[in-house]
């Protein structure tokens, strides 16, 4: 039974030791993304895709209802 104790208490200073080691490497920017910014420009952006249907649609239901109201 005191082996499961001697168990225990070592796994939880293992954890706690790559808890810490985790939190450092979050500081001093290890998982940080140096390389999709530089690509990022490559890719086609959806939300100006769908900003530039949004616009085509309004201009063309502008025209639409401009041209019923002259009729």
């Amino acid at each position: 039974m005191s082996v499961i104790y001697l168990l225990i208490t070592i796994s939880i200073f293992v954890a706690i030791a790559f808890l810490i080691a985790f939190f450092m490497a979050v500081k001093s920017g290890q998982y940080d993304d140096d390389y999709t910014p530089s690509v990022r420009m490559l890719f086609d952006d959806e939300t100006a895709r769908t900003q530039s249907r949004n616009q085509k649609a309004k201009s063309v239901n502008q025209n639409t209802t401009t041209s019923s109201e002259k009729e």
